[in-house]
């Protein structure tokens, strides 16, 4: 912004120069009554803007805010009802697309769950279908083993286990 007013005083400084170098070859006493006229008018808008010095921070390139207020805010290019209803039309289907598509990656994930757990079942089932049973009908037994033996029993109703054989 300081730049900016700089420049224009700099142009405006130029533009007087100029009109007087025009005066002196045309030897009107008019145009010298124009000359002085325009002088002052332009020394009076130089006057008005401001010209800045180097700030005290020493950061020049710091231009003169201005208050958001003051600023000329521009409404833009209306478009047509038409263009209007189309894009909205085109919204609504990429909307109704996107929820497709993550109603879908939903329901995939939801499918991968529920065979994950069906398969975890059926290798559950499969393992015990598999295992090797020993029944200890003399519990002695039990007393005498040692602890890490111990770890390994399970209680288990094998008589389920007999009637689904046969």
């Amino acid at each position: 912004m300081a730049s900016d007013s700089n420049n224009e005083v700099l142009s405006i400084i130029s533009n007087i120069k100029k009109s007087q170098e025009a005066n002196h070859k045309t030897d009107n006493p008019e145009a010298e009554e124009n000359k002085v006229m325009l002088k002052d008018e332009q020394i009076e808008q130089a006057k008005t803007t401001e010209i800045r010095g180097k700030p005290k921070s020493g950061r020049f390139w710091k231009s003169k805010k201005e208050r958001f207020s003051s600023i000329n805010k521009t409404k833009g290019l209306r478009q047509d009802f038409q263009k209007k209803t189309a894009l909205r039309l085109e919204l609504k289907r990429t909307k109704e697309l996107s929820k497709q598509v993550i109603e879908q990656l939903k329901n995939k994930e939801i499918e991968r769950k529920e065979r994950r757990k069906q398969n975890i079942i059926k290798a559950e089932e499969n393992k015990r279908k598999a295992e090797v049973v020993q029944v200890i009908t003399n519990t002695a037994k039990l007393k005498r083993m040692k602890k890490k033996q111990l770890r390994f029993i399970q209680k288990r109703d094998t008589n389920k286990e007999i009637e689904a054989n046969k």
